[in-house]
């Protein structure tokens, strides 16, 4: 296997990018393979990492984070890329101009020594009943929207950016 595009879910929009990541490394003619971190058992067998986690806290989900601790051996001598999962496109006003400030607070919460080439913050499906009813009436307050926020275009051509970059070092 040459890529994996391993993900930490709470809800199922990471697993759904993941695996849409996958699916774009695969058409551009690499063996690419979607996977939950808590299930991979050999990290050294894979040539290139894409890995993703939702966002809770502002910070990655434990599966994710444990995978990087204990892999950074190997992470560090490949290629790879990292997006996070979160909320930025539900929210409205200062709060969504506030989300691109997210992103080094999640990297500041991943393993030192982590070295990657980029790292995406994507938007996901927030429902109603994904939150406590006080995260309810918060999230409302705020301006925060529920729905499907996935922009596959941007997936798309984040994946595509980096099966360019794959195939010509692999």
């Amino acid at each position: 296997m040459d890529v994996l595009v391993g993900y930490a879910t709470a809800h199922g929009s990471t697993r759904t990018i993941a695996e849409r990541t996958a699916a774009v490394l695969g058409r551009a003619g690499l063996t690419a393979e979607a996977r939950p971190l808590a299930e991979v058992g050999d990290a050294g067998a894979y040539r290139a990492f894409v890995l993703g986690s939702a966002v809770h806290g502002q910070g990655w989900l434990p599966p994710a984070r444990e995978f990087v601790r204990d892999h950074l051996d190997v992470l560090g001598a490949r290629p790879v890329w990292i997006f996070s999962v979160g909320m930025p496109a539900a929210l409205r006003g200062p709060w969504r101009r506030m989300a691109p400030r997210e992103l080094p607070v999640i990297e500041e919460g991943l393993t030192p020594g982590l070295r990657f080439r980029g790292h995406r913050l994507f938007s996901g499906v927030v429902r109603r009943d994904q939150l406590p009813r006080s995260g309810r009436v918060f999230f409302r307050l705020v301006g925060g929207r529920f729905g499907d926020f996935r922009d596959w275009a941007a997936v798309d051509g984040w994946a595509a950016g980096i099966a360019g970059e794959l195939r010509a070092e692999l």
